[in-house]
């Protein structure tokens, strides 16, 4: 049996300077996120904007004020000549060449001026995700016994091949009535005669469908023959109380924590009469209501007749397979613990079981959308400034003019 290596909790990001806050509340059944993947920070960088746009409408008045500043300087008094041939036989120095250059930079300073004026400002938008979500085992039951015909869609299948395909697409969503749980903890728990965590508890669920459909049932007369349902159920919740504990020291160092757990819950999905373990259900049960942990109970198979949605009904009998099995252990085991039982007798029943679930236990999303503004007038200033100096100085210097 394939086995995940390690588990993987949220991870923490440092906190960003935050300028502009707007806050949205969703509530929804685990669907796709309003943001970035599961309690992330998203960066989107903005195009460059004005935060006074209107003083830009002064940048067409340069020109004007290019046009009347040159014959301002033609208008002046000039030297009396009694003839220009030899004047016109004078070669132009590099200093009447660039005797309009004073001019130009003075409307450069101008221009940039005006930009500075108008304020230009480089946004960057940030969008982080809030969870308050739910950690959910699932326990399924991999017992020689699940090999047992049962339908979906119209097709036959194998009781193990009907959970693992339903219990996908509750995590991933099927695009119809399952939205599927992205923002979820997930993890996966196998028995029969013992107990195996194939996968801890995880927000990237790529890995763990993965791990689903690798699940291979029990030998008949192996070493792994029997069923142990109370040492499933203990495992999963163990995992459960430790993955609480460790989140909560994360969530002690950070103020504003990513991801919060809303419930505990075990989904528990079985066809057979427990018979192996040291813990049994009741044992089972009882820890789990100790550590606030529900559990959601479903009997797989039987003869066929009411749905999940029904009252319930004893699995078993001539029609029920050739592995009946007792339904009342698994009754009182989801009413110890605050949870529900429901009996499935094909993959439509069991979707419909976890359509029920999914509008159990709720995922809240919040959505922080953030805005990191950086003034960018500086730069426009400081040309506008040298521009200015450059000009005065040539005026004065080089190119000072005479009258």
């Amino acid at each position: 049996m394939p086995r995940a290596k390690s588990a993987a909790l949220p991870l923490r990001r440092a906190p960003i300077r935050r300028r502009t806050d707007a806050r949205s509340q969703a509530p929804s059944r685990g669907g796709k996120p309003d943001a970035s993947p599961s309690g992330s920070e998203a960066t989107m960088p903005e195009l460059p904007h004005f935060a006074a746009p209107w003083v830009l409408a002064l940048l067409p008045l340069v020109l004007p004020l290019a046009a009347w500043a040159g014959m301002r300087r033609g208008a002046r008094a000039a030297v009396m000549f009694s003839s220009i041939e030899r004047p016109q036989r004078v070669r132009r120095t590099w200093r009447v060449r660039l005797r309009h250059l004073p001019l130009v930079l003075r409307l450069v300073g101008l221009a940039a001026l005006i930009v500075a004026l108008a304020r230009p400002q480089q946004s960057i938008g940030h969008v982080q995700t809030r969870t308050k979500g739910v950690a959910i085992m699932a326990v399924i039951d991999r017992s020689y016994s699940m090999i047992d015909a049962m339908s979906y869609r119209g097709k036959p299948s194998s009781r193990i091949g009907v959970v693992k395909e339903v219990f996908k697409e509750f995590i991933q969503g099927n695009g119809d009535d399952l939205g599927g749980r992205r923002e979820d903890l997930i993890g996966l728990v196998t028995f029969a005669r013992y107990a195996d965590t194939v996968a801890p508890l995880v927000r990237e669920h790529a890995a763990l469908v993965d791990l689903v459909e690798r699940i291979e049932l029990a030998d008949r007369q192996g070493m792994e023959a029997g069923t142990a349902v109370g040492e499933g159920i203990a495992l999963a919740a163990a995992r459960l109380k430790k993955a609480e504990e460790e989140i909560a020291k994360q969530n002690e160092r950070e103020p504003d924590p990513e991801f919060q757990l809303k419930s505990k819950v075990i989904i528990l999905l079985t066809d057979g009469d427990e018979n192996m373990g040291e813990i049994r259900m009741p044992q089972a049960g009882q820890l789990c209501k100790e550590w606030g942990i529900k559990v959601y109970a479903i009997g797989i198979g039987g003869e066929r007749g009411r749905t999940g949605r029904g009252p319930a009904w004893t699995l078993g009998g001539p029609a029920g397979g050739r592995y009946p099995f007792r339904e009342e252990p698994l009754k009182r085991l989801a009413q110890l613990t605050g949870g529900r039982y429901w009996a499935a007798t094909d993959g439509e029943a069991l979707r419909e079981v976890y359509e029920e679930i999914d509008a159990l236990e709720k995922t809240e999303v919040e959505t922080t959308r953030m805005t990191d503004v950086s003034e960018e007038f500086a730069p426009w200033a400081l040309a506008a400034a040298a521009a200015f100096a450059l000009e005065t100085l040539l005026a004065a210097t080089l190119l000072r003019r005479s009258p």
